[in-house]
């Protein structure tokens, strides 16, 4: 049986692990009780804490939905995509996949999952093998999970470049990454997360490395994706001026924590937490006029994740914070609003 993480800041034992089952027919994904914590080492041997990368988090993921993961860097929105992808397993908690806990899977049943997700890496030059040409680069899932067929794998490369308007498809399968634009490049990585026809897509900031236009024209094809196949799609961002466009919910992440959970329009006109309120703030307006006003953020840095401080993890440089409360208790998950979650004790 799993070992309850209480008083996590002295927990200095690795929990385990119980599985959970899903039974809701219209969650794909559900994350429950989530942590991922990386041991430290000091001197090779001796036991130097954990970094608290993801401490208790929990959200499910609803067929055909997009969902934006947002936060500033190092609030642990990479952790989380990695754990869910199967690259890094939790030390507590459970990531349900249609019914099927992943980080219980055996070697042959991860496989099979991998195969079901799709990524979309942050850098496409960086993620692309610049000596294997486009065809090579796209038949590579196939033969790793078994499509043997040839003129399938011709079939389904020839499918995905059209649906990504990459045509006519001729012009680019010989082609090497670096032959390609900072956009074809990352339309190529979309095709290479679809080419096995996934069901759920993760996609790790992927507009971050291209110019402003560009930006435009790959979140328009990650939608039409998203629409045509019936994708669940974990949008990780840190820059809200995209997510909004995007994403059916936000999740807003700090310090290991989601913070708040809502509907994109519910979440961007009503914030509830003061960290959502300093992202919105910190966001560029194009207005010109606003654009010259100063707007206060909150002061201090993000915590240590080694040694995170007690109570609310954002409360040292929250100015809304109770004391006695929110430097000492950590605060549950509150509803306002019917679907509006967030936790803060202002809403107790």
């Amino acid at each position: 049986m799993a070992v309850e993480l209480k008083e996590k800041d002295k927990n200095t034992e690795m929990p385990g692990v119980d599985h959970v089952d899903n039974n809701s027919n219209n969650v794909l994904v559900s994350v429950q009780d989530l942590h991922v914590w990386f041991e430290l080492k000091r001197w090779g041997l001796l036991h130097a804490g954990y970094v608290k990368a993801v401490d208790g988090v929990n959200f499910d993921l609803h067929a055909g939905e997009s969902i934006g993961v947002v936060g500033e860097s190092g609030c642990g929105k990479t952790t989380l995509m990695k754990t869910v992808l199967g690259l890094v397993k939790p030390i507590n908690g459970d990531i349900i996949f249609d019914g099927n806990n992943i980080s219980q899977l055996n070697a042959s049943e991860m496989h099979l999952y991998r195969a079901g997700v799709g990524y979309v890496q942050q850098d496409p030059y960086g993620a692309l093998p610049p000596f294997m040409t486009l065809r090579r680069i796209l038949e590579e899932p196939m033969i790793i999970h078994g499509v043997k067929d040839e003129e399938e794998r011709e079939q389904r490369i020839y499918e995905v470049l059209t649906e990504i308007k990459m045509t006519p498809v001729e012009d680019f399968l010989d082609k090497f990454p670096h032959m390609l634009s900072g956009g074809q490049q990352q339309r190529a990585v979309i095709a290479r997360a679809m080419v096995l026809r996934p069901r759920l897509l993760v996609a790790d900031e992927p507009v971050s490395m291209l110019d402003a236009s560009v930006r435009v024209e790959i979140l328009r094809l990650l939608q039409d994706l998203q629409a045509s196949h019936d994708l669940v799609v974990l949008y990780i961002t840190h820059d809200l001026s995209t997510v909004r466009y995007f994403s059916k919910r936000i999740f807003v992440m700090y310090a290991g924590n989601l913070v708040e959970k809502a509907e994109v329009g519910e979440l961007l006109g009503n914030p509830l937490h003061p960290y959502t309120n300093a992202l919105l703030t910190a966001t560029p307006d194009p207005d010109y006029e606003n654009a010259l006003t100063y707007k206060e953020v909150p002061p201090g840095e993000p915590p240590s994740l080694v040694n995170p401080p007690s109570g609310c993890r954002f409360h040292p440089r929250c100015s809304k914070r109770i004391d006695g409360l929110c430097d000492v208790e950590e605060p549950p998950e509150f509803e306002p609003t019917p679907e509006h979650f967030t936790a803060c004790w202002l809403y107790k």
